[in-house]
């Protein structure tokens, strides 16, 4: 885990003057503010001060018997930006200290100065520091957090995908995000984003189906006060705080026809008009949308835009559900066992086999989100070390797959062509599996055309990446 950049206890100065008296004093009057303080009587050994401290805060006297304090200034805002340097004059200069200000010192104070003044221009500088520091450090841990490398994933489907996130991340291309609800599609949205060149500009997200029309309208490109009522102030919208960076539209496909032509005209146009407002405003935003839903089967139903579609599904990303990828299950709940030990602040505790074959025999309909959530609640609620089938949910085991199948004709009889389709789609699973979800290669798997091996998957609810052929 990347570590705050600022080194803990002590902040540490360098006070730079070419008068031995100001710096006893300077230096002395620091120190009992609780600083490390070393002191410089000329550019020159500033420079070796610099070198061999990296200080946080330069306390420099414009005018030296060597240079110029404002050459240092430039010297440590090229080569330490996050030191924060304040100038001291004696010739209350003030096109000195715009200059000093232009070339990104923190502050100024003019000699003889106030003490108290001294102490609070000090201070704020210093906790400048601190905010950059911890910035930088959030920052560093947001990227860990959402590299595409630490999505859990061994099986080949998902190693495709790592692998094409990893390349989409580096263009600027719309990418659309298929998959059910909770496998991890704002996951991958955001590891599009922090792998990429957007990664130091803003990540921002929204739920198309969660809000009505006008406030969705509201909420994606603003809106200018007085425009509705309640519209007290004006108000930027997603598309405009985003610009630079990337903005995520989840659950695209629940967007009424009015908005979807007002989405298509900005991801066009790359133009933006906040509602109520009379003026247009330019905006670059990456696009990243998801959606649960089979867009191609609203397009036919009327519900949603062709046009549309085929602007948001630039480089499609389908993610398949837990049940499709069963040999990630264990690594996902190590992760997850290790994650909420940490959070609950419990000892980290492992799991019987036993209990991972039940994770294994069952089907997820809720994917990840809900292996992610009886993981944590049997940590929450079991104090047993390793956690067993006794500490999971009884619907687990009643409702795991029985993954035998028997060809025994029952006494009672039994529907033979239900039989034969759910041996179908069993076998259909299979094959999709193994060929990490191309559907071409499954189907040739199980000497099926292409054509009815579509036709058969969609039946069963199966999902693949396979070639569209008509």
């Amino acid at each position: 885990m990347a570590q705050p950049l600022h080194r803990a206890g002590k902040r540490h100065l360098l006070v730079v003057d070419d008068e031995q008296s100001m710096l006893d004093f300077l230096s002395l009057l620091l120190s009992d503010e609780g600083y490390e303080v070393d002191t410089a009587n000329s550019v020159q050994s500033a420079r070796v001060c610099l070198a061999a401290t990296n200080p946080d805060l330069v306390l420099c006297d414009i005018m030296m018997p060597d240079g110029n304090g404002l050459d240092l200034l430039k010297e440590i805002k090229e080569s330490a930006a996050t030191t924060s340097v304040v100038m001291m004059t004696a010739y209350s200069s003030t096109k000195a200290a715009i200059e000093a200000m232009k070339l990104g010192a923190y502050d100024y104070v003019s000699k003889p100065f106030d003490v108290e003044e001294l102490k609070v221009v000090v201070q704020k500088a210093v906790e400048q520091v601190d905010l950059v520091d911890e910035n930088v450090y959030l920052r560093r841990e947001l990227e860990q957090k959402y590299t595409f490398a630490n999505i859990i994933g061994k099986s080949p489907r998902m190693q495709t995908i790592f692998s094409l996130v990893e390349r989409v991340a580096q263009t600027t291309s719309t990418v659309l995000i298929n998959g059910e609800s909770g496998t991890g599609k704002e996951l991958i949205a955001r590891a599009v984003h922090f792998a990429g060149p957007r990664s130091g500009q803003r990540f921002l997200s929204i739920n198309c189906g969660a809000l009505p029309e006008n406030l969705l309208e509201s909420e994606l490109f603003g809106h200018e006060r007085g425009s509705f009522t309640g519209a007290v102030k004006e108000k930027q919208g997603l598309f405009q705080a985003a610009s630079g960076g990337t903005l995520f539209l989840d659950e695209i496909g629940e967007t009424t026809p009015a908005m979807q032509v007002k989405l298509l005209r900005a991801l066009q146009e790359k133009r933006i008009r906040k509602v109520g407002g009379s003026t247009e405003e330019q905006v670059d935003t990456r696009i990243v949308a998801a959606t649960n839903r089979d867009l191609e089967e609203r397009i036919r139903e009327g519900l949603f835009r062709e046009d549309l579609y085929y602007r948001i599904n630039v480089i499609p990303i389908d993610l398949p559900p837990l049940r499709q990828r069963r040999e990630d299950i264990p690594l996902l709940v190590d992760h997850f066992l290790t994650k909420y030990s940490a959070q609950l602040g419990v000892a980290p505790r492992k799991i019987s086999m036993e209990a991972v074959k039940m994770f294994e025999g069952y089907d997820w309909p809720g994917n990840v989100r809900e292996l992610e959530n009886i993981v944590e609640r049997a940590l929450a609620l079991s104090t047993n070390d390793p956690i067993t089938t006794k500490d999971l949910p009884v619907h687990l085991l009643s409702r795991r797959r029985d993954r035998s199948l028997s060809i025994e004709l029952p006494e009672e009889g039994l529907d033979l062509e239900s039989h034969l389709e759910e041996i179908r789609a069993r076998l259909m699973e299979q094959a999709l599996e193994r060929c990490a979800g191309v559907q071409t290669q499954a189907a040739e798997l199980v000497g099926m055309s292409f054509r009815s091996f579509r036709y058969y998957a969609k039946k069963a609810g199966l999902t693949g990446s396979g070639d569209d052929e008509d």
